[in-house]
């Protein structure tokens, strides 16, 4: 019962929410909003929805929609300038993590002046940051309510910001954002917030009371409406759901942690530029296997949850439910199932395994089992 739980201080989740941006960045006193985005978020019209709803408060709004998947730290560097030139005191990060992610980075470099390269790493931002107001477009990365920043660097190698400054002041969430995804994104991203879950639910090494209740709440809310949305898109009530799942897995992960899964994942998005929630669905069954042996009472507690029609015979039977369950949605949702579908080749593998072990460890320190860089190639191999 040591823990130290941080959450946002407010969630605002409303479908039809956008509408309420301005007068939910008014009370923040900010008079000149910059707003993250990415080209496709623009496209659709929420980017242009968001600055009206600015505008009609009276905030002066600017657009920056040159977000990136895997946000290389140079169009985060650029973000910045942006800001600082336009003199920017608020910050509204649109779209999915990516875009999140930059905006965190941006509200606290533009506030701070500290330089990137500074930041990463865990507790190494300096200052306060600018008010942020996070409106996510997906339901996947709780981006929105976690004090992470995941960035890519020239050498394409993941490089992360931890640090509380990087929570919001608001998340809001509008599921109507999130009825346009393409089935692909709708599937990706929900599989990678049930991932949260599943991870916060089994660290070794941080995982509390609180963060339980979350994740398990989580599971429920992703596992019971992804397949109603992939059968019908326009659900709302199964959107809102689903919105509100990833937030909760997204409190609960940052808080408990993840572990192998999203290790393993980050050389696919990396290396062979695979996004993020995918990536951690290709690896998600091997893993979860990998740590049975260990975490088999935890697992079958989960499967319980997820699968509460089903009866179980042994916590053993239970427990392989779940990984089956996790792979058979894969399967559903259409995206590529295997390693070697998105250009992953034999060759590939020690490097990745390498990359694990060395650069990410700070995951597998979390992770239920042990994990060697043999245990992650061969892993890699039940999925090549």
């Amino acid at each position: 019962m040591d823990f130290n739980f941080l959450a946002t201080p407010s969630i605002v989740c409303q479908s039809g929410g956008l509408a309420q941006l301005g007068s939910l960045t008014k009370g923040l006193s900010v008079t000149r909003a910059f707003v993250i985005t990415d080209p496709g978020i623009v496209a659709c019209g929420f980017a242009g929805e968001a600055v009206a709803a600015l505008n009609g408060a009276g905030i002066a709004a600017e657009i920056f929609d040159k977000v990136q998947a895997d946000p290389p730290i140079a169009v985060v560097e650029a973000a910045v300038e942006a800001a600082t030139s336009f003199g920017a005191d608020g910050v509204i990060g649109l779209g999915g993590g990516s875009s999140l992610d930059t905006a965190k980075v941006v509200a606290v470099a533009v506030a701070s002046g500290q330089p990137i390269a500074d930041m990463i790493g865990v507790d190494r931002v300096r200052g306060q940051r600018l008010p942020l107001i996070q409106v996510p477009t997906t339901a996947g990365t709780g981006s929105e309510v976690t004090w992470v920043s995941v960035l890519t660097s020239e050498s394409h190698e993941k490089k992360a910001v931890y640090a509380p400054q990087l929570l919001p002041d608001i998340a809001l969430l509008d599921a109507k954002l999130t009825l346009g995804m393409p089935r692909s994104i709708t599937a990706a991203t929900a599989l990678d917030a049930m991932v949260h879950a599943i991870e916060a639910a089994t660290s070794r090494t941080r995982k509390n009371p609180i963060s339980d209740g979350l994740a398990d709440k989580a599971l429920v809310l992703l596992g019971q409406n992804l397949p109603r949305v992939l059968d019908t898109p326009t659900d709302l009530e199964a959107r809102e759901a689903m919105l509100l799942g990833a937030t909760l897995a997204g409190m609960a992960f940052i808080n408990a942690s993840v572990g192998a899964i999203h290790a393993l994942s980050y050389p696919l998005g990396t290396g062979f530029h695979v996004p993020h929630g995918h990536a951690n669905a290709l690896v998600a069954g091997p893993v979860l296997r990998f740590n049975l042996p260990v975490a088999e009472a935890e697992y079958a507690r989960l499967s319980r949850l997820l699968l509460p029609a089903r009866h179980f015979n042994s916590d053993a039977a239970a427990a392989l439910a779940l990984i089956e369950e996790m792979e058979r949605m894969l399967k559903a949702s259409g995206l590529k199932a295997r390693l070697s579908e998105v250009g992953v080749t034999e060759a590939a593998i020690p490097g990745m395994a390498n990359e694990v072990v060395t650069g990410i460890s700070r995951l597998l320190a979390t992770n239920p089992r042990d994990m060697t860089a043999d245990d992650v190639a061969s892993l890699y191999r039940e999925v090549l």
